[in-house]
């Protein structure tokens, strides 16, 4: 994959990752909400996984995203 595209991808990853996690912390039953399923039988704990999970890949995706412009700023 093309240098650029990758840093675009991993950016757009990290955005989107980090306001599912936002969602999911401040309206926790969002999933009961749109699909009418309680994975958790509705104490709360898959929402709170979630929001550590997207948590996660956000940071994740944001530190490859920072480490591909490094690479493509010392490129030129």
């Amino acid at each position: 994959m093309h240098s650029k595209t990758l840093f675009w991808a991993e950016s757009v990853i990290a955005i989107i990752c980090a306001g599912l996690a936002f969602v999911s912390a401040f309206w926790p039953d969002w999933i009961e909400s749109l699909t009418g399923l309680a994975p958790d039988g509705g104490d709360g704990s898959t929402e709170w996984g979630m929001v550590v999970a997207f948590g996660l890949a956000s940071l994740v995706s944001g530190a490859l995203a920072r480490l591909q412009r490094q690479r493509l700023r010392a490129v030129g």
